[in-house]
Parts: C-alpha cells; sequence; structure tokens
C-alpha cells in the first residue's frame, strides 16, 4: 500500500473534497483522484462517496480514515529519525497574517526553504482567522491578544499596539481621553472585535462601534490616515505614518496591553520538527527586531484575536 495514497486520502477526508485537498498538497486534481482510485482497488471498498458538492466519506472510509492518519503520522516520526541531524523534508503549510507578514515574516519563510531544500513550504498570506485543523496547516503565525482555546501557541516576540487617528480627525472630532469619551467615537474595524485597553493595573475590554471594516491592516492603515476614524494597530504596521505625523496616538491614558507573536498549532504531545525549527528561526528573528522582541518561550493553550488572524 502506496504511503502518498493514504497521506492523499487523509488529506481528502478533511478537506472535504478533491479540490480541497489538491490545494492543500499542491497538485492537480486528477493526480489525487487517480491516488484515491488505485487505494479504493487495492482495498476493495469505497471510501468516498463523491458529488458536485464534494466528498464525504463512507462507512468504511470513516474507520478507515483514522488508522490511516495514525499510520502516516508515524511514517513522518520514522522519516524524522533516520534524517541526517538539522535536515528537513516533507511538507509545511503555514497561515501568516497578510498585513505585515509580506514584509515581517515572507523572508523568515524563504530562509528556511533555502536552508532546507528537501522542505516544501506552503505559506497563505491572510488576515482572515484560519481553522488550522479544518484547513489542514501544520501551524500559523499569529499576532495580537490570545484567549483560551484548544490550540497550542509559542509565543516568539512582542508586539506594541497603538490607538491611532489622523490629525484631521482629530480637529474634527477631539481626541478622546477618557473610556466614556471613547464609546462617542468612530472606530476602523477587523469586524465585531473587542479591543483591550489598560486602566491603571487593570484591562478593560471594550467593543467599539464604526461604519468601516476590513480584514486587512493596511486597509485599516488607510482609512485611519484619511481621517475616518479611530483604528487599533501594531506599531510596526504604522512606524512610517507615526514618524510623518500623518497618525497620531489617542487615548495615551489607556493604552493597550502588551501582545505578542505567536506560533499556534494543533494540539499534540509534541510538535514537529518541522514547526519546532520554524519556531527557532522566528525568535531569532524576533529577538533582533526593533519592532518584534523579547521573546519567551512559553506555551499554552490558546487562539487569538485582533490584530491580524
Amino acid at each position: 500500500m502506496d504511503i502518498e495514497e493514504l497521506e492523499t486520502f487523509v488529506e481528502v477526508a478533511d478537506a472535504g473534497g478533491v479540490s480541497a485537498a489538491a490545494l492543500r498538497l499542491g497538485v492537480a486534481k486528477s493526480i489525487v483522484s487517480r491516488r484515491l482510485l488505485r487505494l479504493e482497488k487495492e482495498l476493495g471498498v469505497q471510501l468516498l462517496s463523491r458529488s458536485t458538492r464534494g466528498a464525504a466519506l463512507t462507512e468504511a472510509g470513516a474507520t478507515f480514515r483514522d488508522h490511516a492518519a495514525r499510520v502516516c503520522a508515524e511514517i513522518d516520526a520514522a522519516r524524522d529519525a533516520i534524517l541526517p541531524a538539522g535536515e528537513l523534508r516533507g511538507r509545511l503549510r503555514v497561515a501568516v497574517p497578510l498585513s505585515f507578514g509580506l514584509t515581517h515574516f515572507a523572508p523568515i519563510l524563504a530562509e528556511m526553504a533555502r536552508r532546507h531544500p528537501l522542505l516544501h513550504v506552503q505559506a497563505c498570506y491572510s488576515d482572515r482567522f484560519v481553522d488550522l485543523i479544518a484547513e489542514g496547516y501544520d501551524c500559523a503565525i499569529r499576532v495580537g491578544h490570545l484567549q483560551d482555546s484548544g490550540l497550542v501557541a509559542r509565543r516568539i516576540g512582542h508586539l506594541r499596539g497603538l490607538l491611532v487617528a489622523s490629525p484631521g480627525y482629530v480637529k474634527a472630532h477631539g481626541s478622546p481621553e477618557t473610556l466614556e469619551e471613547f464609546a462617542a467615537h468612530q472606530a476602523l474595524m477587523q469586524g465585531t472585535e473587542a479591543w483591550q485597553l489598560t486602566d491603571g493595573d487593570k484591562v478593560i475590554t471594550v467593543r467599539p462601534q464604526g461604519r468601516f471594516k476590513s480584514d486587512n491592516g493596511t486597509a485599516l492603515v488607510a482609512a485611519a490616515t484619511a481621517g475616518l476614524g479611530i483604528a487599533y494597530l501594531p506599531e510596526s504596521l504604522i512606524h512610517e505614518q507615526l514618524a510623518s505625523g500623518a497618525l497620531v496616538p489617542v487615548m495615551t491614558r489607556h493604552p493597550p496591553p502588551p501582545a505578542g507573536a505567536y506560533v499556534i498549532r494543533p494540539p499534540g504531545q509534541h510538535p514537529a520538527r518541522k514547526i519546532r525549527v520554524l519556531t527557532e528561526i522566528l525568535i531569532e528573528y524576533c529577538d533582533q527586531s526593533a519592532h518584534l522582541a523579547g521573546a519567551a518561550s512559553v506555551e499554552a493553550d490558546l487562539s487569538t484575536t485582533p490584530f491580524a488572524q
């Protein structure tokens, strides 16, 4: 039985269809279909019920999927064990925030691929919330504040967030100084998220309101610069606007608490070696970066909220 066929079947089962699995695997749909047919022929059972809406597991397929996944995991562990020290192979699927992932994290992923020529790196850049398990990612790089969930997070660096507005907005609407004044202002948001601010030693959660929303941090920078409202953004994304005076800090009496940059992975006893290596490279980078500094080797079951998902 071909391990490639088993891996392909698990991907199709988890992705819910041939097209989605082909995208995850980085191969043509025809290749995925041929592997599935060979596997079903060898087993003598139908594993998937196919339709125009996707592929659903048959009863036999549901039983076989769990066994196949365990076999694939064991093979991956065996491959890692016999590789020369420091060498990586296989595939690494990582979700990365778009807003400053292209400038801050893309070079790191490229460097990792350069160091490990047998490793296939697939990076998805998006500010939307990515379901790592449902969408088949090995890990994600996320920035912001974290809340409890079933995911495991390793902090790679600190990140400072600011509430900012344009001088034109401040001139027209004033600069809020209290939590009560802030409630009357237009906020520029990713969605319906809550913002965290500090009040002395306490962390206060507020739910701002506003008419402009975007799932991309760069778009929120543009909206803030245009004077549409107050934005809550990482300093690393707006340092040029702050230096030029295009944006100014507001709510300085109630600044956001320190946030962080994290590598997030699905739960499991031990992370794969490729995730450990990526995490180490990112910590090294964050230690040297003026905008992402102060890494800590703490792990917890966590998920993320704004800035970027």
